[in-house]
């Protein structure tokens, strides 16, 4: 009889499953919602053109130095801009990334896996 039991121990595996992956979700909502308090600075033009983001990406703020203010040099401050905006998104995604790996790390992933699957 207690043998028949023996598959029990597997509904015990599934349970601790199951409360790892609520523990998950709930520290990725958590960490999204950090990401979105964290601010990253992108700039360009040696520091003349700055662009804010989130970690999610978000932008957030534009500085501009008004010595680059040239009709005549439209299109260099429109690529300035954008070079800015560019690199702010590049830096919140490696600071998301960076803050993903902290929570894999915590729970014991491999590091380098990508969350959500």
């Amino acid at each position: 009889m207690l043998k028949g039991l023996g598959g029990l121990g597997g509904l015990g595996d599934m349970a601790k499953l199951m409360k790892q992956a609520q523990e998950m979700q709930t520290k990725m909502a958590e960490m999204q919602d950090a990401l979105a308090s964290m601010t990253v600075e992108g700039q360009s033009g040696a520091g003349l053109v700055k662009a804010t983001a989130t970690a999610k990406g978000e932008l957030v703020g534009l500085d501009i130095d008004p010595s680059i203010f040239n009709k005549d040099d439209k299109e260099v401050v429109e690529d300035l801009i954008l070079a800015a905006i560019k690199d702010a998104q590049s830096k919140a995604q490696e600071k998301s990334q960076e803050e993903l790996g902290k929570l894999t790390e915590g729970m014991g992933l491999p590091p380098g896996m990508k969350l959500p699957f």
